[in-house]
């Protein structure tokens, strides 16, 4: 949990963190630039200076947070839950108009086309904006279609405000991206903690305090900072108080109705967090939940006498990075905190780093369960992980090895699809227990997936990308055969609009998202449910006009996956559903169809 070199532990030399350091600050010089870019021998530096505006912290009410633009950041989502991510609408909008009004695009990849570190750099709402540069820029230049791919991108932030809601922790862990981003802040320094607190109560304020955050500013009166500090820690507080209720597994129905009732800050941190706590000591910690909690727990007041104190170094300590970083890198005073479910829970004042550190940063017993929890949970994500791992071995695996021999043993005769919906044979009967089998394994992995109850890295697994892929196009059909064998598309509508389950539906977004394939309406194991739809359309004697168009998609879709191998000739030459919808066909339309080559019926 302790020991080695910074540089060596995050992945980025101490020397370019004090540039790094050193630029963000330069750039609040030229406020009015988008950016300043800095070429070093081993480095590009984009450095992007604060505003102190307060519409450019907060563009509405209660919090200012809107949803992600998903065409620059498509992996700012949840992919399963098909969820994107919230982000700060104010600092959204200064990143587009960057990227719309200056040359950073050619700039960004002229620095990955020499093959140079790239590093993004902000101080205050500057740091904001560099972490959605950061995005932007592993979206273009790392995602995985891009080949060759270049060095990762570093963002390195001074006293950032956060960004972004829970998504942003999830989706950068899932992607591999959490560790580029290192955010440095000081122990009591306000800004990292301002959206914890809704805007309306801080407004009358905020406009007073955002000049005092200006590098070489005049102090402000005690009562304001004093004011100003008391009301974002109290907001802070019941943010904290409800997540480490969360984190602890409670199930009081008073937190829900809290949530509710009280507008709760979406915000929370994520990447890897190295608190200094002023005395040249640096806390790493990469748990976003336990971060969260150590940015309440760390800036309590002992007494009520130090409040005017710890409220000026609440302001005070915003510009004091570039000289706290110099005296904490050249002491390297490094604690880590990794293993959070084995932290000492009393300050028992004894010579061990860790106890040492969680004792100069005076967290209590409450504190130290609260970051105890986080780590529990954590833990709690890779067993249940196990848990499926083991259930798929036991059940899943068994279960797929007999349906894949049912498919073969089908496609001798009439078809894997019309031999499941006629349901004539024991053998017909058995693949549909083995469905059942299989539905019930990943029904709990989905829902697990939907509580985040799996680790972040679960969707970006190439192995369960693969086992969900096989799993839906193996048996999806089944479940559409079943479903329109009992007609139930007569009372509940259409298989792909009213009933199609998560399980297929989470499984598939996996493989687009990990493809950066556009989401397809139509694919290898819904193909079925398009085509009962459209046979029953013709067959009913009304206009074939009307459903061209949705013929034509579904044609081109056959001829593609017939093309990829990804559909075998055997599903048009003996599976009488699809026999009956070509014949339902007009001629004329069948002589000039794309797939009137792979198709032998008459």
């Amino acid at each position: 949990m302790a020991g080695g070199l910074l540089g060596d532990n995050i992945g980025l030399k101490e020397e370019l963190i004090k540039k790094a350091c050193a630029f963000a600050f330069k750039a609040h010089k030229s406020p009015r630039e988008h950016y300043i870019c800095e070429r070093k021998s081993e480095a590009y530096i984009f450095s992007f200076p604060g505003s102190w505006v307060d519409t450019d912290w907060f563009a509405s009410k209660p919090f200012g947070e809107t949803k992600i633009d998903l065409d620059l950041f498509p992996s700012l989502r949840s992919v399963g839950n098909d969820e994107p991510a919230l982000v700060n609408e104010a600092f959204l909008k200064r990143f587009d108009r960057i990227l719309k009004n200056s040359p950073f695009k050619s700039e960004v990849s002229k620095a990955f086309a020499e093959g140079k570190q790239v590093v993004f750099t902000g101080h205050s709402s500057g740091a904001a904006v560099a972490i959605l540069a950061t995005f932007w820029a592993l979206e273009e230049y790392l995602n995985p279609t891009k080949t060759p791919k270049p060095k990762p991108p570093f963002c390195v932030t001074f006293g950032s405000p956060l960004v972004g809601n829970h998504i942003f922790s999830h989706a950068s862990r899932r992607e591999n991206w959490s560790s580029y981003f290192i955010h440095f802040v000081m122990r009591f320094d306000i800004v990292p903690r301002v959206f914890l607190a809704p805007f309306s109560s801080i407004e009358q304020s905020f406009s007073t305090i955002l000049p005092s955050l200006t590098p070489r500013s005049n102090p402000l009166t005690p009562n304001v900072s004093s004011e100003f500090y008391s009301t974002v820690m109290r907001n802070a507080a019941t943010v904290t108080s409800h997540a480490a209720c969360t984190l602890m597994g409670s199930t009081n129905l008073l937190l829900e109705t809290v949530a509710n009732f009280v507008d709760l800050s979406p915000y929370r941190p994520f990447g890897t967090y190295i608190i200094c706590d002023g005395h040249g000591q640096m806390i790493v910690i990469k748990n976003s939940d336990a971060v969260l909690q150590l940015m309440f727990h760390t800036a309590q007041l002992s007494n009520l006498d130090e409040l005017s104190v710890v409220a000026n170094n609440s302001i005070l300590q915003h510009h004091f990075y570039e000289t706290g970083l110099e005296d904490s890198l050249g002491m390297q005073k490094v604690v880590y905190l990794n293993k959070l479910d084995d932290l000492p829970l009393s300050a028992d004042h004894s010579n061990t780093t860790i106890s040492t550190a969680l004792d100069d940063l005076g967290l209590n017993t409450r504190a130290r369960l609260c970051l105890r929890a986080a780590g529990e949970l954590e833990k709690q994500k890779f067993i249940n992980e196990e848990k499926i791992k083991k259930e798929f071995d036991d059940k899943a695996k068994p279960s797929m090895g007999e349906m894949e021999g049912y498919k073969r043993t089908c496609e001798i005769q009439k078809g894997y699809y019309d031999a499941f919906k006629v349901q004539k044979e024991a053998k017909d009967f058995q693949a549909n227990v083995k469905r059942l089998v299989l539905a019930g394994v990943w029904d709990e992995t989905i829902e697990m997936l939907k509580r985040y109850e799996l680790p972040d890295e679960f969707e970006g697994n190439q192995e369960w990308i693969k086992r969900g892929t096989d799993f839906r196009l193996l048996v999806e059909p089944l479940d559409i055969a079943n479903y329109y064998r009992h007609l139930k598309n007569e009372d509940t509508g259409p298989y792909m609009i009213k009933a199609r389950p998560k399980r297929y539906r989470y499984t598939q977004r996996w493989l687009e998202h990990a493809n950066r394939i556009p989401k397809g309406v139509i694919s290898q194991s819904t193909f079925w449910a398009e085509l009962e739809e459209l046979c029953s359309w013709i067959s009913s004697k009304k206009p074939f006009e009307d459903v061209k168009e949705r013929v034509l998609q579904l044609e081109q879709g056959i001829k593609k996956w017939t093309d990829n191998r990804e559909l075998t000739k055997e599903v048009f030459l003996k599976d009488p559903t699809f026999i009956k919808w070509w014949g339902a066909l007009p001629q004329e339309h069948k002589a000039v169809s794309c797939i009137a080559s792979l198709v032998s019926v008459k």
